[in-house]
């Protein structure tokens, strides 16, 4: 299984709640950021221009434990920055998994491996680490060479102590989709228990704005990499999500089912766009001009967009809000492979694009020792 029962059915009985209640918009995951500090200094992170006295600053685990309870969501992701230069990681942790939500904590594993001992292995508790490609396409994408082999480190050492451990995987234009598909394949032997994929977001604010994908590509490369799957390959992401980056569905976003919060407050509108914050979940739910957003609404900012934090709670709510999403659903889990004869030829006939390099953001003595605090 690609997920516990457990979780399975904690998530659709909490969606289900919902629907009897009438509510249109609520969350599905909490993106909770404690920090934006990073060891790393990727060309396509939006989240690493602060200065420095913003880079410092971290939520205390009563702020993150009083941002999960005020939405009320089942799953809280903790992206960043690089969760664990937190101090206090651990014990947010085990203060979430004590509350029984089931806790994403994002990492580049650069410091995985070492801080294991710190946690406990639990059905409520998942590292997922970002990986996004085999081995020159990870080091390029992350601006570090040898990145990919530390993170794999990681991976295999928390696999091995019995840690559940997921990957999360950012294309951006110039992916090769046979190379991701053999990026899968390495992760499985790896031992993972499931992978998330997802095209790259233009943030206003990355250094490198060249190599964002847009919509045509995307389909046209989802396609190549997610039909013909192989049965061994797991993926933590819901079916219609992925079919929508296949292009054989569509969803308009919907950035309130994925709230960040972080040191600022709640984060208007969404993980991806920073228009400002709010002082509450309620207000950021009732005050937010949300016809603004998404692509139907014309926000040039939105047009590209086909993010998981945006599209995938999009999903989830179609397979419960009709009896033509639920079968549409089931189908989509009973056809877990995707035959098309027109994918494998594009597979086949696939070509590399020549890219030229990603803009290299830290030169630094701090940068190189992998000291500097910045970015996703």
């Amino acid at each position: 299984m690609a997920v516990p029962i457990s979780q399975m059915l904690t998530v659709a009985s909490y969606v289900l709640k919902q629907k009897i209640k009438g509510n249109k918009r609520y969350p599905l995951v909490l993106m909770l950021e404690p920090l934006f500090r990073c060891n790393l200094a990727c060309a396509g992170c939006g989240k690493i221009q602060y200065p420095a006295h913003i880079l410092k600053t971290d939520l205390t685990p009563e702020q993150c434990f009083a941002a999960v309870e005020e939405c009320g969501v089942p799953m809280v992701s903790i992206p960043g920055g690089e969760p664990l230069l937190h101090p206090q990681m651990p014990e947010i942790v085990a203060g979430l998994v004590a509350r029984k939500k089931y806790v994403y904590m994002c990492t580049n594993a650069l410091l995985l491996k070492e801080k294991l001992h710190l946690f406990t292995p639990s059905k409520y508790l998942s590292f997922s680490v970002h990986v996004d490609g085999q081995k020159e396409h990870h080091d390029f994408a992350v601006c570090r060479e040898g990145g990919h082999d530390q993170a794999m480190e990681g991976v295999r050492e928390a696999v091995k102590r019995g840690f559940r451990v997921t990957t999360n995987t950012t294309l951006f234009d110039g992916a090769d989709p046979n190379s991701v598909r053999a990026h899968f394949d390495e992760l499985t032997r790896a031992g993972v228990e499931s992978m998330m994929v997802s095209p790259g977001y233009t943030y206003d604010k990355a250094p490198d704005q060249s190599h964002f994908l847009g919509k045509a590509k995307s389909r046209r490369m989802f396609r190549a990499i997610l039909s013909n799957r192989k049965k061994e390959w797991q993926f933590n992401s819901h079916p219609l999500f992925l079919e929508f980056l296949m292009g054989q569905i569509n969803f308009e976003c919907t950035p309130w089912g994925m709230p960040t919060y972080n040191i600022f407050g709640w984060q208007k509108p969404c993980y991806l766009l920073q228009d400002g914050y709010a002082d509450s979940f309620k207000e950021l739910i009732e005050a937010t001009e949300w016809a603004n957003y998404g692509a139907k609404s014309g926000n040039p900012r939105c047009a590209n967009c086909m993010v998981h934090s945006g599209h995938e709670a999009s999903a989830v709510n179609y397979g419960f809000g009709s009896l033509r999403g639920f079968i549409r659903t089931a189908k989509a889990y009973m056809n877990a492979l995707y035959s098309d004869a027109g994918a494998q030829k594009l597979l086949d006939e696939w070509q590399p694009e020549h890219r030229g390099p990603l803009v290299q953001i830290a030169t630094t003595p701090a940068a190189q020792t992998g000291e500097l605090v910045s970015g996703d």
